[in-house]
């Protein structure tokens, strides 16, 4: 069991790293949810689960309230709006560096796994992109 243990935290501090990258360093949050995602695995196997679907099983566990992230939004505005200001190579450490500036904007959604599949977000993306405009013209 501990080589799932292993690759369910190793699965989940890559994923944190390029989606949450404020979360990757919550050494306790990967290994509690990586030992939730084992658990879940091992569970499913030992009641007759396919390998593949107990791996889609642990999965939900390990990125359950993770699939949505902000910072990646974040990316996406800076390449998609503002790539004359930003550039793209630039624009995960911008988004670093405006992700605690945008916490009044994303308060105001619930930001659910599913999040940019819903009504709201199209009024999320237009309301973090003018708020990313003020922050780039005040020099961040």
């Amino acid at each position: 069991m501990s080589q799932e243990l292993s690759y369910f935290r190793l699965s989940l501090l890559s994923y944190l790293k390029d989606s949450h990258p404020y979360l990757a360093n919550d050494n306790a949050f990967i290994a509690a949810r990586g030992d939730a995602a084992a658990e879940a695995y091992s569970t499913a196997v030992k009641n007759g689960q396919a390998h593949d679907q107990a791996g889609e099983i642990a999965n939900e566990t390990l990125y359950a309230g993770l699939l949505f992230s902000p910072y990646r939004t974040i990316v996406r505005i800076l390449w998609n709006e503002f790539e004359k200001e930003v550039t793209p190579m630039l624009a995960e450490g911008v988004a670093i560096g405006l992700l605690p500036k945008l916490n009044g904007v994303f308060d105001k959604y619930h930001l659910t796994d599913g999040f940019d599949t819903t009504p709201e977000y199209d009024q999320f993306y237009t309301e973090l992109t003018g708020t990313i405009q003020i922050l780039l013209e005040d020099g961040i």
